[in-house]
């Protein structure tokens, strides 16, 4: 794109004075025009190119400790080994609450992006979009105006999932629960009804058994949390087994991982004895900051067992999906953070495969 600099004589003005290049270029200018080289002249593009190859030589080249150098081989290595690759798929339906009642943390991107990983590497999985704004609704391209059924029928009135939910246009095999802007009330409406911490676990009961009675069982359920602990964040915990927790690496997170985590112990006690911390994802990841690389070694101290060795790094492109429907496993799966969803992916896989009945806690 051209333009002209706002400053006077600036590096984009087309209209700058002119600079002492006539100095240099006055001999050639008393030349007279046949003695002058003609554009295809052989000794000037010969001379041309030893200059543009000695002016390259000159440049520094590249070290493989740059981080910039770092950054290309770790895609290339992710994408030669986890392109394609398929993953196990656990013994039996795993639920999987994704939460943090920190807002900007990453839930709806993480939510959306592993479950799109999921998806093309051959697994069942259904979305549940328990956040009112609908934005895991937005980036999986499922319809969430007010007409339609929604999560919000589930809560309040006992519709069930089966009648709700809707396919991802771009992937086979991912489903999605949609939110609408009606679930911003169910808070309210959800206080008086009987049960109302265990409406949704219900609900994901019986549409697991169903998916099972027809023969296509389900593998994953990924519930994307509103960023608050209100009851559709109870509900969420009560009807999963699995927490999944997305730390961005900043310090104001981990003020609040600490009251997630008090929260999830009462839920434990009260509600869900079954529920546990499984999975804590890096999110937001800088290696050039200091304080991305003393949040990624604080959180894997204390929860070594939990944290992913994936991280996902900040990039264009995943904030760029959503406004093009899709997830940014679909809209450049080759970029950096679509090939880390995809190893957060597999590893959250496999961690399952491996362990189908964990019992960990934070």
């Amino acid at each position: 794109m051209t333009g002209t600099s706002d400053s006077p004589g600036g590096a984009g003005d087309g209209s700058a004075a002119p600079t002492s290049e006539p100095e240099t270029t006055a001999p050639a200018d008393t030349t007279s025009p046949e003695d002058r080289p003609t554009a295809g002249s052989t000794d000037d593009d010969t001379d041309d190119h030893e200059e543009r190859a000695a002016i390259a030589a000159s440049i520094p080249g590249a070290d493989w400790n740059t981080p910039l150098a770092q950054a290309v081989a770790e895609d290339a290595r992710k994408r030669i080994t986890l392109t394609g690759r398929s993953v196990p798929r656990p013994a039996q339906t795993r639920v999987l609450t994704v939460a943090n009642q920190k807002g900007g943390v990453g839930k709806t991107t993480t939510t959306v992006n592993v479950a799109a990983a999921l998806a093309q590497a051959g697994s069942t999985v259904l979305v549940i979009d328990l956040d009112p704004q609908g934005n895991a609704s937005t980036a999986l391209g499922i319809d969430h105006h007010s007409e339609v059924p929604s999560v919000y029928d589930v809560l309040v009135d006992g519709r069930a999932l089966a009648e709700v939910v809707q396919p991802c246009p771009d992937l086979p095999g991912l489903v999605c629960a949609p939110a609408t802007i009606d679930l911003a009330g169910a808070e309210i409406e959800l206080v008086s009804l009987v049960a109302r911490e265990t409406r949704l676990q219900k609900a994901v009961a019986a549409y697991v058994a169903h998916r099972v009675a027809t023969g296509d069982q389900l593998d994953y359920v990924l519930v994307d949390c509103p960023p608050s602990l209100g009851l559709l964040t109870v509900n969420a915990f009560v009807a999963a087994n699995e927490v999944f927790i997305p730390i961005q690496c900043e310090y104001y997170a981990l003020e609040g991982l600490s009251q997630l985590l008090k929260n999830i112990e009462l839920i434990r006690s009260h509600l869900n004895p079954s529920l546990h911390v499984s999975t804590i994802l890096l999110t937001m990841y800088d290696g050039r900051t200091r304080l991305s690389a003393q949040v990624a070694d604080e959180v894997r101290e204390h929860f070594s067992a939990q944290t992913l060795r994936a991280t996902v790094p900040r990039s264009v492109r995943i904030s760029e999906a959503p406004s093009h429907g899709q997830t940014v496993m679909t809209y450049d799966p080759n970029s950096s953070g679509a090939l880390s969803y995809l190893e957060a992916a597999v590893e959250l896989a496999e961690r399952g495969a491996a362990r189908p009945t964990s019992e960990e806690t934070a």
